[in-house]
């Protein structure tokens, strides 16, 4: 009885903890969010610019300094006047809402004033990590801002690529993925989908170089140049997609109910071996120190990796394909994206009930908010099924497979 009575729970002090746990993430939170806010205003408002420019003319493309007078400039007038309005915000928001736990998010603000004002007084870029000069090794980071998404908004697009820790603004915004002057190859250009993409990508102001077998049927338009392909002859285009930031496989084939060997042979090579010669040939152009920033490949694998497609060949195909893909995001060459996508009416399936052109609206919205397994479909099991899929298989390759030597 009396031990019952000692591990009685003081729920004052439980709620206590909550309330101070939850207004403390929340403040930090909000740090974050000011402060990818404020960088923004920066790009959009010209007295704030003025401030702010002082930190781009601070760096080379490789991130060396252009000068200790530049850098120190850079810290007195964009990361100190920064960190202060951050601090002064939260102070008032910590007053207001008279909560302790908001006090966190000021210390935390204080953080950033205080590693500033050392790089200031002593010269030094120690503490400030994205910034720190070398190669890019690693790919953009999808949960944390590192150097590399952090250099695609000095030398890709200065008005995107906001975010200084979590790229929450980015993806709130639509400023986690530039397409503004990109060159961009697309494969299966003449289908529906592959018309559509070509079309927004154009609005986006990319340069689309349309890889098709059919180039009679793609109009001639500003923004796009057309190349012919076969199938079997992928390694024809490495000397093309050199200057190529992203590369889109949208090429495949469905058989439907046909299970004949010379259909399972054209589904697998269309839909899995083809697509994974042009993942390889792109790859090998992932060389020089600002190649893990810019280049990309976008994979269209389809609903079909987990949802049945009434055609078994093309679901088999399909999910080796989408299965390999995970496997090779392991070693980080570069950004891959799968497209997950419903069915839309296509030459493929003409009994869709999407259109190409919201499928097309739908990828890049998702894109430009850096999501890396975009799903664009009306199933909504697919949303729920494809992530657990995917978690599962990365896990099993994670553990079962090595990592390709040089990655």
């Amino acid at each position: 009885m009396i031990l019952a009575q000692s591990l009685t729970i003081d729920w004052v002090v439980v709620n206590n903890c909550l309330q101070f746990t939850t207004w403390g993430f929340s403040s930090l939170l909000l740090a974050e969010i000011l402060r990818d806010i404020y960088h923004a205003l920066c790009h959009q408002v010209n007295w704030l610019a003025k401030w702010h420019n002082k930190h781009h003319a601070a760096y080379r493309r490789d991130l060396t300094l252009v000068s200790q007078k530049a850098y120190t400039d850079s810290q007195l007038y964009h990361d100190i006047v920064e960190s202060i309005i951050l601090v002064v915000l939260l102070t008032i928001v910590a007053l207001v809402v008279q909560q302790w736990g908001v006090w966190l998010g000021v210390a935390y603000a204080g953080t950033f004033l205080y590693a500033a004002s050392l790089r200031y007084f002593q010269g030094t870029i120690d503490t400030d990590y994205n910034h720190l000069p070398g190669p890019l090794e690693a790919i953009p980071s999808v949960w944390l801002v590192n150097r590399t998404y952090h250099w695609r908004h000095h030398f890709d697009d200065v008005n995107a690529y906001y975010s200084g820790v979590f790229p929450l603004v980015d993806k709130i915004l639509g400023t986690g993925l530039s397409l503004k002057g990109k060159t961009i190859a697309l494969t299966g250009a003449s289908g529906a989908l592959g018309q559509a993409l070509t079309t927004e990508l154009i609005k986006h102001n990319a340069k689309v170089i349309a890889l098709t077998t059919n180039p009679d049927k793609i109009a001639s338009q500003t923004g796009l140049k057309v190349l012919f392909w076969e199938l079997g002859n992928e390694a024809e285009l490495k000397t093309n997609l050199q200057k190529v930031d992203i590369l889109i496989i949208n090429h495949g084939v469905n058989v439907y109910g046909d299970r004949t060997s010379t259909a399972i042979q054209n589904s697998y090579e269309v839909n899995t071996f083809s697509a994974l010669r042009l993942i390889d040939i792109f790859s090998a152009t992932v060389t020089g120190p600002e190649a893990k920033a810019t280049k990309e490949i976008w994979v269209n694998t389809s609903e079909a990796e987990v949802s049945p497609a009434l055609s078994p060949l093309y679901e088999l195909s399909k999910r080796a394909l989408g299965d390999i893909i995970t496997l090779k995001r392991l070693d980080g060459v570069c950004v891959i994206r799968k497209l997950i996508l419903g069915p839309f009416k296509s030459q493929l399936n003409p009994y869709g009930v999407m259109s190409a052109t919201q499928v097309a609206r739908g990828i890049l919205f998702l894109a430009k908010r850096d999501i890396r397994n975009i799903i664009v479909t009306v199933n909504p099991l697919t949303y729920l099924l494809f992530p657990i899929k995917e978690l599962m298989t990365w896990f099993y390759c994670r553990l079962f497979s090595k990592a390709v030597k040089g990655s």
